[in-house]
C-alpha cells in the first residue's frame, strides 16, 4: 500500500489543499452572506454561479491545458481561485459573489482535473484502486476539516478569507516543484442527451433531479442552519455530517445494488429522502445534535443517488462508453446543481426555512414516481452483465479526471 502512495504523496496532499479550501469558502461564504443580510435567493444564486463555473471548467480546461501546458495551466487556475476568494472579502455584493463564485468554480474544475491527471498518470491498473480510495478519503477529511474551521474563526472578518485564499495557493507547491513528465491530455466530458436516454432514462433524469436536490442543499444548508438559531460551530457540523454520512452510506448501498435491481435501491433510496424531507418540514430542529442527526440521515440518502445511478447507466452501455456515459452524467448533475439552488433560495424566501427541504422533496418525489414507471418499462439487467457499483465522495468536486482515475479499466482499452 504504501508503495502505491508515497510517490504520489506531495500530489495528494496538493490535492488535500485544494479541498480544504474548496470546503472552507463553501461554507463561509453563505455564513458572511446571511450575516450581511443576503435574501436566500441571492445565496441560492451563489451555488448556481459555482455550477456554471464548474461545469464550464470540466468543458474548456481541457484546451487550456492543451494550450499552456499542465503546469502553467494549474498557477492560471490557482490564481484564480485565490483571487475569487480575496475579492469577495472586499466586495460585500450579491452581484459580485454570484460573478466571483462562478470563477471560483472554474478555477476549483480545473485545479481538480490536473491534479487528478497527474495523479492517474503516476498510478497503474496495479494500485489505481488503492489511490483512488485514498484521494477520496483525503479529500473528504480535507473537506471536512475546512468546514469545521469555519466554527473557530470570526466569519464577519477577512480573516478565514487570507487563510482559504492561502491554501489555493499552497495546492501549488507539489505541481510546481514536480520532476516528473507532464501528463496525458485531459479527459473530456461530452453531453449525448438522446445515447444517455437510449442507455438509461432513469439516470438521466434522476441524475439531473440529483443536482436540483444536492445543489439545492449543498448551497444553501448553512443558511438553513442559521434561520434556524444555530451557531457556527452547529452550523458547520449540520454541513459536515451530511458529507460523512453519505461517505459511510456508500459501502452498504454499493453492496446491495451489485446485486439487486438498482432501480429498486433508488426507490429506496427515494423513499428514505422524502421521509428524511417531511421530518425537517414537520419537526425543525432544535439544537445542533439534533440537526447534525437530520443530516445524517439525509445525507446518507441523497449522496448515494448519483453512484446507484452511474452504475445502472453503465449497465446499460458498452464497456468502451464508459467515460462518455459518466462524462455525459456529470453534465447533466451540473445542470440540475445550476437549478437547484434558485429554486430552493425562492421558496426559503417564501415559505422559511423549510422551504428548502420542500424544494428537494419535488425532485425526490420526481425521482420515485420516474424509477417506479421505468420499472414497467423494462427488465432488469441479469447480475452477470451488471458492472461494478464505484464510490463516489459526497462532494460536488467530481470531475471528467476523476472517471478516469476512478475506473482504470478504461485506461486499460
Amino acid at each position: 500500500m504504501s508503495k502505491s502512495i508515497l510517490p504520489i504523496a506531495s500530489l495528494l496532499l496538493g490535492s488535500a489543499f485544494l479541498f480544504f479550501a474548496g470546503g472552507l469558502t463553501g461554507v463561509l461564504l453563505p455564513v458572511r452572506g446571511g450575516i450581511e443580510g443576503f435574501s436566500s435567493l441571492t445565496l441560492g444564486l451563489l451555488g448556481t454561479g459555482w455550477a456554471i463555473g464548474y461545469v464550464s471548467g470540466c468543458l474548456s480546461v481541457p484546451k487550456i491545458v492543451a494550450r499552456a501546458g499542465h503546469i502553467r495551466a494549474f498557477s492560471v487556475m490557482a490564481t484564480f481561485a485565490c483571487v475569487s476568494v480575496l475579492m469577495s472579502s472586499l466586495l460585500i455584493s450579491p452581484v459580485a459573489w454570484i460573478i466571483l463564485r462562478a470563477l471560483a468554480g472554474f478555477a476549483f474544475a480545473g485545479a481538480a482535473m490536473i491534479v487528478e491527471s497527474w495523479i492517474t498518470e503516476r498510478s497503474d491498473s496495479s494500485n489505481r484502486g488503492a489511490v483512488f480510495g485514498t484521494y477520496t478519503m483525503a479529500n473528504l477529511i480535507a473537506t471536512t476539516a475546512g468546514q469545521m474551521v469555519v466554527a473557530v474563526g470570526p466569519a464577519d472578518g477577512f480573516h478565514l478569507f487570507v487563510i482559504a485564499s492561502i491554501f489555493y495557493v499552497i495546492a501549488l507547491v507539489p505541481t510546481a516543484l514536480t520532476k516528473s513528465q507532464a501528463p496525458a491530455p485531459l479527459a473530456r466530458a461530452r453531453l449525448d442527451i438522446a445515447k444517455l436516454w437510449r442507455n438509461s432514462p432513469v439516470a438521466i433524469v434522476a441524475v439531473a433531479l440529483t443536482g436540483v436536490s444536492n445543489g439545492s442543499f449543498g448551497t444553501l444548508a448553512a443558511v438553513y442552519g442559521n434561520k434556524i438559531g444555530l451557531e457556527i460551530s452547529g452550523i458547520a457540523m449540520f454541513v459536515s455530517a451530511s458529507i460523512l454520512a453519505g461517505a459511510i452510506a456508500q459501502l452498504p448501498i454499493g453492496y446491495i445494488s451489485d446485486r439487486v435491481d438498482r432501480r429498486w435501491v433508488v426507490i429506496a433510496i427515494a423513499i428514505v429522502a422524502l421521509c428524511s424531507d417531511a421530518a425537517f418540514v414537520a419537526f425543525t430542529p432544535q439544537t445542533a445534535m439534533m440537526a447534525a442527526l437530520y443530516s445524517a440521515v439525509f445525507g446518507a440518502a441523497i449522496f448515494t443517488f448519483y453512484p446507484v445511478l452511474v452504475a445502472h447507466a453503465n449497465d446499460h452501455a458498452e464497456a468502451s462508453e464508459g467515460l462518455q456515459t459518466s462524462g455525459g452524467l456529470l453534465l447533466m448533475l451540473g445542470l440540475g446543481s445550476m437549478v437547484g439552488p434558485i429554486i430552493g433560495g425562492v421558496l426559503m424566501s417564501l415559505m422559511g426555512p423549510h422551504g428548502l427541504f420542500v424544494s428537494t422533496s419535488v425532485a425526490h418525489s420526481l425521482i420515485l414516481v420516474f424509477a417506479l414507471w421505468r420499472l414497467t418499462q423494462r427488465d432488469a439487467v441479469h447480475g452477470s452483465e451488471k458492472g461494478q457499483f464505484i464510490p463516489i465522495a459526497p462532494m460536488r468536486t467530481r470531475t471528467p479526471q476523476t472517471i478516469v482515475l476512478a475506473e482504470p479499466e478504461d485506461q486499460d482499452s
